[in-house]
């Protein structure tokens, strides 16, 4: 891989070399480079881009990375990963993807990752955005991911994208059975006139079942926002979902938030809230030595962290 390819990584991996435990890495279109354990095979799919990640049953304290990088302007691919997770693991999953774009034409990542997780166990799963690059063409990313959560299990999902991407239209699905666990931390800023789009569908079906969506977003200069969370509530279940965002400049920001109460002991909550930097804020840390656009970073940073 050359230097752009690997800075890509370490941006949305946190790579400096090749991890231990399982992982694929994928650039430019082609797997070019893969590792399995005793316990997590990866194998490619056959009739479409992708691969099927199986983790067996007992599998704890082991890691996967399937990062994406694209440094070829111009290069657009559609793939799907499926995530097969048997009883009774706990396990890290680190995905993301990062383009690197130079030249005229978009460059431009869709990806579906579609997890099955069986009973009792507790999937983290990572997914970092960054784009690069000075050319006129745009770098696209439309994440896809899709939940069936087994009972008493949990995954807990982080996904940030902070710099870099054009346009993002992101979706995530979840179906939570008894006892079923999700928490989603959702961390993004747009410039410049990039648009980014989030939204999230989540059906508590099974009884004792709970989620928490969290979004924390900052929109600059004339960047426009959008975040859409429905929660279903079919049985006795927690459901609660908030988004925090920061304008900024001539940006926009849109929240449309949807509880659906189809159970009596459905307990549902949601939250927004959308606002500039409070002035006594900045003034404070200007008082400690900071300029204002230092004052001003360093909010941002803590609102992101």
């Amino acid at each position: 891989m050359d230097e752009i390819q690997k800075n890509l990584l370490e941006q949305v991996a946190g790579l400096h070399e090749m991890p231990s435990g399982a992982y694929n890495i994928r650039a430019n279109g082609q797997s070019v480079s893969r590792s399995t354990t005793a316990h997590i095979d990866i194998v490619t799919k056959t009739d479409k881009q992708g691969i099927d990640i199986i983790i067996k049953p007992g599998t704890r304290n082991e890691s996967v990375h399937i990062p994406v990088v694209l440094s070829q302007s111009g290069l657009t691919e559609m793939v799907y990963n499926d995530f097969y997770v048997g009883d009774d693991c706990n396990v890290t999953i680190i995905a993301g993807c990062g383009i690197h774009n130079s030249g005229d034409a978009d460059s431009k990542h869709d990806g579906i990752h579609s997890f099955f997780i069986g009973r009792n166990s507790h999937v983290k799963y990572v997914e970092k955005h960054y784009g690069s690059g000075d050319g006129k063409g745009e770098r696209i990313m439309n994440p896809e991911t899709v939940v069936e959560l087994g009972e008493n299990s949990f995954m807990e999902m982080e996904t940030v994208q902070i710099k870099g991407v054009d346009s993002t239209n992101r979706k995530t699905s979840a179906k939570l059975a008894d006892g079923a666990k999700l928490i989603v931390t959702e961390k993004l800023m747009t410039h410049g006139t990039q648009t980014a789009e989030t939204s999230f569908h989540v059906d508590l079906d099974g009884e004792g079942s709970s989620a928490n969506i969290i979004s924390r977003s900052v929109a600059r200069d004339d960047s426009r926002q959008l975040f859409l969370s429905k929660i279903n509530g079919n049985n006795k279940c927690a459901g609660h979902s908030e988004c925090d965002g920061i304008i900024m400049d001539n940006a926009r920001i849109s929240a449309i938030p949807e509880i659906t109460a189809n159970h009596l002991d459905a307990e549902l909550i949601h939250e927004a809230a959308i606002g500039k930097i409070a002035g006594d804020q900045i003034i404070k840390l200007m008082t400690l030595g900071l300029s204002e656009a230092e004052a001003e970073a360093q909010i941002i940073n803590g609102f992101l962290k």
